[in-house]
């Protein structure tokens, strides 16, 4: 059953409906009238392959040269890759700040130098921690605190990307970075390795939230798996493997519409007039409208854009509508 709370302005001058959700059923959300490859596949992504690779694959499959992803897995990673294809691309952008949920292995009494398993090995040691120790260090990873960035990554220093120094036997200091943990529970594990939930923001690095636990311990650590469970609004229940989609008949049937990606707005329906103003880009009256983004459609029901009331005008953030 849907719970939805509808406030509907009836008025002879008015021309816009409002309708707020609780919660977003997929039927909620409407694709174009075509059925091009414009949408959001959510990639259960396979350890092996670098995020690149998923969308270098995709762009073949469907036949689009636009496509990019949301948010970088590494090689040896899997789960949630949100793939953006066609208008969809637009979307990228409001997504880079989405909140990420990931299930790692932390190993314990293992140091490397790409803070995983795939690493050199610069210090093992044997351990004998238990949970109530790995528990006792844990709130001090909580909140907002700051990270230093891997040598192993993609983040630029002097115009080099730090990975491309660390492969040549280089190092280099690296500021610290503010992150936030929302959430950092032990699920559990023996031995060596064990299962943290990490709920994140942006620019998290979960090895070298792992390394940091290790040195914590005082005994080194490092990211032994790790699965992103989620990404902004799209969960692993959502996700497609690889060979799922590649088998398909109507690979268009996977992709979810890409006003799932503004789920957290209300939804705004426009007459023909307004829809004309918004399509060329003028501002439309929206008099009796709270101020705040919505989800703007077309009387037809097709998405056109995320949109902004401010002082009785609805004009577009950014527009999805084919030109």
């Amino acid at each position: 059953m849907r719970c939805r709370f509808a406030t509907d302005f009836n008025f002879m001058f008015q021309f816009m409906r409002i309708e707020t959700y609780l919660h977003f059923p997929l039927s909620t959300f409407h694709f174009p009238l075509n059925q091009m490859a414009n949408g959001i596949l959510i990639v259960n992504k396979p350890s092996g392959w670098t995020s690149q690779d998923v969308a270098a694959k995709l762009r073949g499959v469907f036949r689009e040269k636009r496509v990019g992803h949301g948010g970088t897995l590494d090689p040896m990673a899997t789960g949630v890759l949100p793939v953006f294809l066609g208008r969809a691309t637009r979307g990228v952008e409001f997504f880079e700040h989405a909140e990420k949920e990931y299930i790692a292995t932390l190993r314990l009494g293992l140091v490397t130098d790409t803070q995983d398993i795939t690493g050199a090995v610069l210090q093992q040691s044997e351990i004998s921690i238990s949970q109530a120790e790995i528990e006792a260090v844990l709130p001090q990873f909580r909140g907002e605190i700051k990270q230093i960035p891997p040598m192993y990554s993609a983040v630029k220093v002097g115009g080099r990307r730090l990975y491309e120094i660390a492969r040549k036997g280089g190092e280099v200091e690296r500021k610290p970075r503010a992150i936030t943990i929302f959430a950092l529970e032990l699920l559990g594990g023996e031995g060596a390795d064990w299962r943290l939930r990490v709920r994140c923001s942006k620019g998290t690095y979960i090895r070298t939230l792992c390394h940091d636990i290790g040195q914590a311990l005082g005994c080194g650590g490092c990211m032994a798996s790790l699965t992103r469970t989620m990404a902004g609004a799209y969960t692993l229940d959502q996700a497609h493997s690889m060979e799922e989609i590649l088998s398909a008949e109507d690979k268009t049937a996977l992709l979810l519409p890409v006003d799932s990606l503004f789920s957290a707005y209300p939804s705004l329906t426009v007459n023909e007039p307004a829809e004309r103003k918004l399509r060329n880009g003028a501002a439309a009256a929206a008099r009796e409208i709270p101020e705040g983004r919505f989800r703007v459609y077309s009387r037809s029901g097709e998405f056109l854009l995320l949109g902004e009331v401010q002082a009785d005008r609805l004009t577009t953030i950014k527009s999805f509508f084919e030109v």
